[in-house]
Formats: C-alpha cells, structure tokens, sequence
C-alpha cells in the first residue's frame, strides 16, 4: 500500500469506533477495545461467534480503516503448509534445469544455479503476510473459519503467532519486518487447541441485539423503509430464539431486508415471507419448521 496507510498503534479505542463506523460496520465498545489491545501488544485476535454476525467483515473493515492490504487464508478440510505457507515452483525449476542442460552448465558448481532459492518460491497467504518483501505497510492477515482445518494444522501456525516467522529448510527462517494484524475466525464447529488461543486475545461475536441490528441495516440498507427494518429485524431477532438448525445471521438479515427492497414490498406479509424465505434460512428441515406456524405465530406478534 501507499504511504498513506496507518500505523496500528497511532489509532485510540475511540478512533477505531469511529472509525469502524465510517466503514459501515457497527462495533460495540468492548469490541473495539479488543482491537485496541491486539494493535498496541501486537497480538493476534481470535474471534468466535455464529456463522454471519460480521467476523470476516470486520476484519475487510479493519484492512480499510488501516489502508493495508488484506490477506485472507480460507481454512478448509485438508489444508496443509504448501497451501497455506509456501510451495516450490517446480514448473519453472524444470524448465531452468532445460536451460542449464541445453547450455551445458548443468554439471557446474555454482550459486547461480540454486534452484531452491526465493526465485522458486510460491509464497502463500501465510507466508505472504510476514515476507521482508512485502512492503513497508504490516498487512492485516485474516485466517478464516480455522475450525473447519485439521487439527495438526494448527501446530502450523504456532512459530507464525508466536514468533512472526517461517523456517523453510532450504533457505532458512524468514521473519516479518513489521508484524501483520492477525484475525482468527472460528464458528465454533469444533474446539481450538489450547496453545493457539494462549497466543491470542479472545472476543465472542454475538448475534446484535434489536437496536444495534437496526443501526447495522441503517447503515447497509439505507435505501429500506424505517418501517419495513423494523418489521423485519423484529422478525429476525424472534426467529433466532426459536428451535432451528441455523438461526439467520446478521448477513441473513441484509440479504432478506435487500430482497424486500428489490421487490418493493413496505411490509411483511406471510405470502412475502414464503417467496423470499430462501434468504433468510439455508436448511430444509428449517423451512418447514418456519412454515408450519412458526411465521404465523410471529407475524402476528
């Protein structure tokens, strides 16, 4: 980034709330002394909640208000380290092997001919976010939904939270010339070790209550009715205490009040629910459920 990026310890716990909310993204005090904390003690911030109550976003918002670049690790089932922290480039190393043959150099002993040096290097997001070459401004690093990677993946990333560093056995250590801002998300599928969190600070994310949820469409949905939020946030907020399987998110709420807008309905009616209920709920079993007097009940009230 430009030089115009931010330095993370220059900002106040007022000036992230603030300046959150320029972003659109609406931050409770508590949350924004947990930033606080993790910028000033240069500690990773692990964040756990249900899945759609804005984790990832505020890490892109945080990316934003810092002016730094993002880079996002998306965990999954089987993710190892030449995905996440670095592979070799072994197209590129056969074809200087080619060159080295066709010019009959092959044999000779030389530095030049290094084929595992950092000209061969793939770095990956890991890897990428604590690279000397990766420019003067710390980047935010987002390693998202790491409950849904194997648990010795985690083991991967213990010498990076601690240390800010990768061994590579053929180069060496590589260590960051400034720390990344490190996010965690996790939405709680399985438990995370013990080791990795002691390196973090830890908030949970919860579903926002009514008031907040209306600021938050407000701000995302502007062009919605006073009336029609308020319909639907109420409606959202009575649903998540009901018996599902996944209870809609922040993100559900937005995607439902947008399809609303786009239909231009002002109210909510049970005819309106049943077309647009595809936005709001992702699970069969959950539809019906909903549909079998459930929206009745709670349209009513």
């Amino acid at each position: 980034m430009d030089s115009k990026a931010i330095e993370p310890q220059s900002l106040g716990i007022a000036e992230i709330e603030a300046g959150l909310r320029e972003q659109a993204y609406i931050a409770d005090r508590s949350l924004a002394v947990s930033i606080f904390l993790s910028l000033q003690l240069g500690k990773p911030l692990f964040l756990e909640g249900e899945a759609g109550v804005g984790k990832t976003e505020l890490a892109k918002s945080i990316g934003h208000l810092l002016n730094t670049r993002l880079i996002r690790l998306q965990c999954y089932e089987g993710l190892d380290v030449n995905s996440a922290v670095y592979e070799w480039n072994y197209s590129r190393q056969m074809l200087q092997i080619r060159l080295l043959e066709a010019q009959g150099k092959l044999s000779e002993k030389s530095d030049d001919f290094d084929l595992f040096s950092t000209d061969f290097l793939l770095e990956r997001p890991l890897l990428q976010a604590i690279s000397p070459t990766s420019g003067q401004n710390a980047p935010v690093l987002l390693i998202d939904e790491l409950d849904r990677a194997d648990e010795e993946f985690e083991a991967f990333l213990l010498e990076i939270l601690s240390d800010f560093q990768v061994t590579i056995p053929e180069i060496g250590t590589l260590r960051a010339l400034k720390k990344p801002v490190v996010l965690i998300t996790s939405n709680r599928t399985r438990e995370i070790h013990d080791a990795l969190k002691r390196r973090c600070l830890y908030y949970w994310v919860d579903y926002p209550g009514f008031d907040k949820e209306i600021e938050i469409v407000k701000c995302r949905c502007p062009q919605a009715s006073r009336k029609l939020s308020q319909q639907a946030v109420r409606f959202v907020q009575s649903l998540r205490k009901e018996d599902l399987f996944k209870p809609p998110g922040v993100s559900e709420t937005l995607d439902w009040i947008n399809a609303l807008v786009a239909m231009n309905q002002q109210q909510i009616s049970e005819a309106v629910l049943e077309e647009t209920l595809g936005t709001l709920l992702k699970y069969r079993d959950d539809h019906e459920m909903v549909r079998n007097g459930i929206a009745t009940r709670l349209l009513e009230k």
